[in-house]
């Protein structure tokens, strides 16, 4: 064996080798550019490609990952999103000394040699045979180029991006042959342009406009000589020249290439030498990327709108497509969100419920007739540190689209039941006795039978007994008239009309077919609230709800995006009477505390068994929204509690979400129109002189209308004791 030379060096022995060794690898290349298909096919074994007769297209304009704006309805920014940092410009948009410091530090030869560099080749074979390894590169700025486009196909994807760097002789001239068509095709000013788009800048900055922007905080087009030589140099190795890190060896860097574009005589000496003497002077941006960012509490709709994009088939047919299409970005996604609304709901919010507090507060406001989501947010803001009470769970919405598995609405699911009957031909002044406490009826009809069962179901307090007409039942939230109710009309008619207005478990399931979905025992959320009730305020016609108003992708042009879907749920009389039912809940009933004093409203309130969760559920004839407070692990009873600052005894429905809603809509709505209701005129029934006036109520029956049942959570085994509630479900009320 040869002996290495004083100071570590290769003896010549060994340099010979090394020389051979690199001269052989060079003349394989080049022998397999003169391959055939037939011999470029021998080498797809050693990491090279079957044939190379086409250019792929992504060669030609490369499906860049960039960032993706999310607007407001008004245009304003809500967020920036994106895979990889990354914003595409034209080449007039970029510096010239940026274009010439990449050239002169990259491939000062690019504008006189084609695809391949023959003359660096055989300099870079010759200079590292003479320094003992690989000093120097022979690959053209067009080489580079296309490598950088299997990386950027790459992605994530380790294995696929190691296949794309691998040292073979298979991927040179894979490598080598693309270059050539690449060439052939685009022309220098396009491949340069492409190259500085696409090439890594170091600190996530993807491309020379991110990069401009993250290190001068400054469009690319604005960079001077010194700024743009620190840039080229970067590229090389982004971890090694990171002029944050490491502004020393940065600064070095800068200045073999301020030296090279002399040489090159792009610039003079002497502006070499001056460009050299300055410091490096940073004015770093930092990257703001993701929901995280959302302006005014909208990280959960900013979440929503992403998660639409992904479950829709409009913009893929697959989940994989549509994922590839979100992350390729470079879209301007212009949204329903109204920044008045939202601003007033996440200020309702943060002043009611704080984000430390022990249960939580979500509210969504839909607009009638459009079902355009114009607000939406909650107490615990979005993110990911636990310690700061951050959670990335949309409270607001359902499992499959970013949140839980919802919430029992209670006795905000009773407007339901009312306007089934109302359909069926009921009266709204239906009478009915009414006691303080009943067994379900049974049997009751459901779509696929009967139901038979028996549960007792009383009201609030004693002194609350009928009979009752269906409008002082709405505004009090009496229990056991709207149990009679159901039972007359059927379990099958309440689920469709809840199906008709867009109302459905949040956890994708069918609503039971059992006499206890009357007290609100199956979970939902609220924009599925909101929504529903939306078709009240529009005269009976329900909308799906939107969160997306148009889209413009890379290349300027409109996408297509879904749209509202609008079906009617209910007549116009039936919508009309349920605005006169629910007005009198704000006016004369559990909900005085949510009513608007500025315009006309209406609305329902709930309170689950054991007060695990509360509700208002309101709507103008031009805004629809619903607030549920409560714990999102269904965990801490609102019991001797302290939300926002102030103890409660007892939380109700109209008590701390009703003034949520009440400042959400208030604010949401000022300075716009105030329409009236249509509405119907219903009578009240006469009572008996010698009955005693019911106190005033605060609220609903606990339990959204289930009823009052002794607490056998500290019993063996917890639970509900073992009480056998209809459909077999534990119709309590409470949240499961």
């Amino acid at each position: 064996m040869g002996k290495k030379r004083d100071g570590g060096g290769l003896t010549a022995t060994q340099q010979a080798a090394k020389f051979l060794g690199v001269s052989v690898l060079a003349g394989a290349v080049l022998a397999g550019l003169a391959l055939p298909a037939a011999g470029a096919l021998g080498l797809a074994a050693k990491g090279t490609v079957e044939g190379f007769d086409d250019i792929p297209s992504n060669m030609k304009t490369p499906p860049l990952s960039q960032q993706t704006k999310i607007l407001d309805a008004n245009g304003g920014e809500i967020a920036k999103v994106y895979f990889r940092n990354r914003t595409v410009v034209d080449l007039k948009d970029i510096s010239p000394y940026m274009r010439k410091a990449i050239v002169a530090i990259e491939d000062s030869r690019f504008y006189q040699h084609g695809a391949i560099d023959m003359k660096g080749i055989l300099r870079a074979v010759n200079k590292n045979a003479q320094s003992g390894g690989v000093s120097q590169g022979a690959s053209t700025l067009t080489q580079q180029y296309v490598k950088n486009v299997f990386v950027e196909e790459a992605g994530n994807d380790q294995d696929k991006v190691a296949e794309a760097t691998q040292q073979t002789i298979g991927r040179k001239v894979r490598e080598l042959k693309y270059a050539i068509q690449v060439e052939k095709e685009l022309g220098k000013k396009k491949i340069l342009q492409n190259y500085l788009n696409i090439t890594f800048f170091g600190q996530q900055a993807y491309g020379v406009e991110a990069a401009a922007q993250r290190y001068f905080s400054k469009p690319a087009k604005d960079l001077n000589l010194q700024e743009s030589a620190l840039l080229a140099g970067i590229v090389q190795s982004p971890s090694r020249y990171d002029p944050v890190n490491d502004p020393e060896e940065a600064t070095k860097r800068r200045n073999t290439v301020l030296q090279r574009m002399a040489d090159v005589h792009d610039i003079t000496r002497a502006q070499a030498d001056a460009a050299a003497k300055k410091p490096i002077e940073l004015h770093v941006s930092t990257p703001r990327n993701g929901c995280i960012t959302a302006v005014d509490g909208a990280g959960f709709f900013c979440d929503y709108v992403r998660e639409a994009f992904l479950n829709d088939p409009v913009f893929g047919k697959t989940p994989k497509a549509r994922l590839a299409r979100w992350q390729r970005g470079g879209m301007t996604i212009r949204t329903t969100l109204d920044p008045q609304a939202q601003k007033a709901v996440q200020k309702s919010v943060s002043d009611h419920v704080y984000d430390s507090d022990p249960v939580a507060t979500a509210a969504t406001l839909v607009e009638p007739g459009t079902g355009k989501i114009r607000g939406m947010g909650q107490s615990r803001p979005y993110g990911f540190k636990v310690e700061q009470h951050q959670t990335q769970l949309n409270l607001s919405v359902d499992g499959d689209m970013g949140g839980g598995a919802g919430y029992q609405p209670g006795s905000t699911f009773k407007p339901v039941i009312a306007a089934a009957a109302l359909e069926q031909g009921v009266s709204p002044n239906k009478v009915y006795p009414s006691p303080y406490r009943m067994q379900y009826p049974s049997p009751v009809s459901t779509c696929k039978g009967q139901w038979s069962g028996s549960a007792p179901v009383e009201n609030e307090n004693r002194s609350e007994k009928g009979p009752y007409g269906m409008k002082e039942a709405t505004a009090k939230s009496v229990n056991t008239y709207f149990v009679e109710l159901i039972s007359d009309v059927g379990i099958c008619p309440v689920t469709k009309m809840a199906d008709k207005m867009g109302i459905k478990r949040a956890d994708g399931k069918e609503i039971d077919q059992v006499p206890s979905i009357t007290l609100g025992t199956q979970e939902m959320s609220p924009l599925t609230m909101a929504a529903g009730y939306a078709a009240f305020a529009n005269r009976g016609e329900y909308c799906t709800p939107v969160a997306i108003e148009s889209i413009t992708g890379p290349d300027g042009k409109a996408m297509k995006v879904p749209q509202t879907s609008c079906h009617r749920a209910m007549s116009e009389k039936t919508a009309d009477t349920m605005n006169t039912l629910l007005q009198g809940v704000v006016e004369d009933g559990t909900g005085k505390e949510a009513g608007l004093s500025s315009r006309p409203s209406a609305g329902k309130t709930g309170t689950t068994d054991g007060r695990y969760a509360a509700w208002f559920v309101g709507y103008t004839p031009n805004m629809a929204g619903a607030v549920w407070v409560g714990d999102p692990e269904h965990k801490r009873r609102m019991v001797d509690i302290n939300i926002g600052g102030r103890p409660y005894d007892k939380v109700f429905g109209g008590q701390v979400p009703g003034p949520i809603w009440r400042d959400a809509m208030a604010g949401a709505l000022a300075g716009k129109p105030a329409p009236g209701f249509h509405t119907v005129p219903i009578r009240d029934p006469k009572k008996k002189k010698d009955r005693a006036k019911p106190p005033s109520r605060t609220d609903d029956k606990p339990g959204g209308g289930g009823i009052d049942l002794p607490d056998f959570s500290d019993l063996p085994g917890g639970g509900d004791g073992g009480w056998s509630w209809p459909g077999g479900g534990n119709g309590r009320g409470h949240d499961r």
